[in-house]
């Protein structure tokens, strides 16, 4: 029998998923004020989003701009936004990779990528 009835193992389990929990809310916060920045066309379209995906800026170059030619300016600023969202889930898994791995890897936390 275990002195003290293992209660210190489950209490030391508890504080170190708690202190996890803390971490990831932590990585979270940072990934939602960090800008990342994607672009296409050589530069003539800009998207900047945040490391959790949301859209904060998009600069258009008036280069970029032709009436006659509306759908290459749209797929541009898709390419753009794309771009940016995947250096952002680059940006996420290298913050947050590391907890996960942590509360035991291989997926299974509900609401992140991986």
């Amino acid at each position: 029998m275990i002195p003290g009835g293992g209660q210190p193992n489950m209490q030391q389990l508890l504080q170190q998923a708690q202190k996890m929990q803390q971490d990831l809310a932590r990585a979270q916060e940072e990934l939602a004020q960090t800008e990342v920045e994607g672009q296409a066309g050589g530069g003539l379209v800009k998207a900047t989003v945040t490391g959790s995906g949301e859209l904060r800026n998009l600069v258009i170059d008036p280069k970029a701009v032709d009436p006659e030619d509306t759908e290459t300016l749209a797929d541009l600023v898709v390419a753009a936004v794309q771009a940016a969202n995947e250096n952002a889930q680059a940006l996420q898994q290298q913050k947050l990779g590391p907890l996960a791995q942590g509360l035991g890897g291989g997926g299974g936390i509900p609401g992140l990528p991986f």
